[in-house]
């Protein structure tokens, strides 16, 4: 049981980000801007012209076996190196605000749960959630300019819900209800509204807390974060259809909420674990100690085996079943577009779940700082692969690459971990007010 009382050793910890940490958090984006430059002339000159010769073929394959062929074809979008671009941006903003949101997420968890293990790592998670308002505005924006060309969302292409007009789809006009640019933007921009205010209602509360004391503000906490986890129970999923399956505009699947969730958690869940471990290395949480870090290997392990279960029950339903408009986008993925996915695929299947699952198997494994660090480093790249895999083959086919890709990560990442300290160091590293925090301190396993 949790208690209310405080540990007395227990004082305020505040970061001090060090110059050095800010030149390798701007190094990662300067590094990313040279590899997107060089990205960009090497796709704008057609360097490797012969690599992209059977995109066309491919697409015709595809349209062997389903309508996203018919996707594929009558419309090109963009220059190959500005629809990479823009997809790209896409990809690692989807990404890094799931993995941002999760933090608000994994905090509300804690505090409808009662839990106290967890409020020593807190304040991580309430910075880890510092980049959900500028990923929502980048979003919009992102989406906006996908729009002069449609290279994101087939969707959107002038007089494709049209009957008659030559750009017609029946089966994308069948649901011209729930995709239409204004009610799309209306929903994302609720999603993004829904997240900032709640995530920004718990770190309110969290710092009125470390002022004043007392219990007011755990339970004004507790009320909100159920009222949130409901909300994003529904918003998370509809935003996995909107950002995601959508892009995939014939196909569908009724767990595809369920499997970007799942990727988004794990890798929420690894971010964490990896900033606990760099502080503690860096001599702050002294609180810290094997149990918690026991704790979080447990749901990095548990997690990974979540998403495979996921993972398996859509692939094992769809593949089994055989439908052309379901079985195309597996298609697409193991043997379309000349097998350049194909590696991914498996490569995924690997990096998210035997890798993870065979190292923190043992108890030992998830209380060493080495290990959980490797695997959480694995896991943020691995579920970054699982998101380029479920955007690149729909939007760029057979032209897809990796230099722009990895030059626009680095200047996320870059960017995400200046916000990110920026916010830990705003507050005391230790909620020393918490009412749990005294179980926090002598938390074991």
């Amino acid at each position: 049981m949790a208690t209310l009382t405080h540990h007395e050793n227990v004082t305020a910890e505040y970061l001090e980000v060090s110059p050095n940490a800010r030149k390798r958090f701007i190094t990662f984006i300067v590094a990313g801007v040279i590899l997107l430059v060089i990205g960009l002339i090497v796709a704008a000159m057609g360097i490797g012209a012969e690599h992209h010769e059977g995109a066309a073929a491919a697409h015709g394959a595809a349209a062997g076996h389903g309508a996203a062929g018919h996707e594929g074809t009558g419309h090109h979008g963009s220059p190959t190196w500005l629809k990479r671009l823009i997809v790209s941006l896409w990809h690692n903003n989807v990404f890094f605000t799931g993995v941002s949101v999760i933090g608000t997420v994994f905090m509300a968890i804690q505090y409808v749960a009662y839990a106290g293990w967890s409020v020593l790592i807190k304040r991580v998670n309430e910075a880890l959630s510092a980049w959900v308002l500028p990923g929502g505005v980048l979003m919009v924006l992102i989406f906006l300019a996908g729009l002069i060309n449609h290279d994101i969302f087939h969707w959107t292409l002038p007089g494709i819900m049209e009957k008659g007009n030559a750009n017609y789809d029946a089966i994308i006009a069948g649901k011209s209800g729930f995709l239409s640019i204004p009610f799309y933007l209306i929903r994302t921009v609720s999603y993004i509204v829904i997240w900032v205010v709640f995530t920004n209602k718990l770190r309110t509360l969290s710092l009125q807390e470390d002022l004043n004391g007392g219990t007011e503000y755990f339970h004004k906490s507790i009320t909100a974060s159920a009222l949130f986890l409901v909300l994003f129970a529904v918003s998370s999923s509809m935003s996995a259809w909107d950002w995601v399956m959508s892009i995939d505009t014939h196909w569908f699947s009724t767990m595809f909420g369920w499997y970007v969730f799942a990727s988004w958690w794990v890798s929420g869940i690894a971010a964490t674990t990896l900033i606990v471990i760099f502080l503690k290395q860096a001599g702050y949480l002294q609180f810290i100690k094997e149990g918690h870090l026991h704790d979080l290997g447990k749901f990095m392990f548990g997690f990974s085996i979540f998403w495979t279960y996921v993972w398996f029950s859509q692939f094992m339903l769809i593949w089994y079943a055989n439908l052309p408009e379901e079985a195309v986008y597996y298609n697409q993925r193991l043997g379309g577009f000349n097998g350049q996915y194909t590696w991914i695929f498996f490569f995924n299947l690997f990096i998210n779940f035997a890798f993870p699952f065979l190292v923190l198997m043992t108890r030992d494994a998830k209380r060493q700082m080495i290990m959980l660090k490797i695997v959480s480093i694995a896991i943020l790249i691995g579920h970054w692969f699982d998101f380029y895999l479920m955007i690149m083959p729909a939007t760029m086919q057979a032209e897809n690459g990796f230099i722009i890709e990895i030059g626009t990560a680095l200047i996320f990442l870059g960017s995400f971990l200046l916000l990110i300290t920026k916010r830990l160091s705003q507050a005391s590293l230790v909620p020393i007010h918490h009412p749990f925090l005294d179980e926090s301190v002598h938390h074991t396993t």
